[in-house]
């Protein structure tokens, strides 16, 4: 299973691909991040932003996609602007036929991490740890999308394994 991560932003949205092993190992396929003019208008960056996602799903063929879900700002502006980058980026998967997953940022940190309240420096310790990598992806963007690509191949992981029924 290939899970594309997507960690959204206006000015810059992290993007990372984490293939599922047969025996649920996890493995860094490829990891990055799109970034767009501050100076360019809303509609502009948005559409950078949903040419770009299509460009990757069109060339990885991921079989799931895992976004990060709105935060809280204390500014809503901020808040409904990265409303507006999410949407593109589920538009995208939608529109390529993909499973459409979403996480609040306390899940993937606890699913990375095992606590909600990580900081950004442990997330990137343990996705360079989880995925057996020298240092953590960099910029700290694609280490989060990675960080929700591999909360999604947890979970997916965790599905797969046979229940196990005690005898009573």
């Amino acid at each position: 299973m290939l899970i594309l991560g997507v960690d959204p932003g206006t000015a810059i949205t992290g993007y990372g691909l984490v293939r599922l092993g047969d025996r649920g190992t996890p493995r860094l396929v490829e990891c990055g991040v799109i970034r767009t003019k501050p100076r360019d208008p809303l509609a502009a960056r948005l559409l950078e932003i949903s040419t770009a996602m299509q460009e990757i799903i069109a060339r990885f063929r991921p079989d799931a996609l895992a976004v990060e879900d709105i935060f809280y700002a204390r500014n809503v502006r901020t808040t409904v602007v990265l409303g507006h980058a999410r949407g593109v980026i589920l538009l995208a998967g939608a529109q390529a036929g993909l499973d459409v997953h979403e996480f609040p940022p306390a899940e993937i940190k606890k699913a990375v991490t095992g606590t909600g309240g990580a900081t950004k420096e442990q997330v990137q310790f343990m996705v360079a740890r989880l995925l057996r990598l020298a240092s953590p992806p960099n910029p700290a963007d694609a280490s989060d999308a990675v960080a929700v690509a591999l909360t999604l191949s947890m979970r997916a992981h965790l599905l797969a394994r046979p229940i196990a029924t005690a005898a009573c």
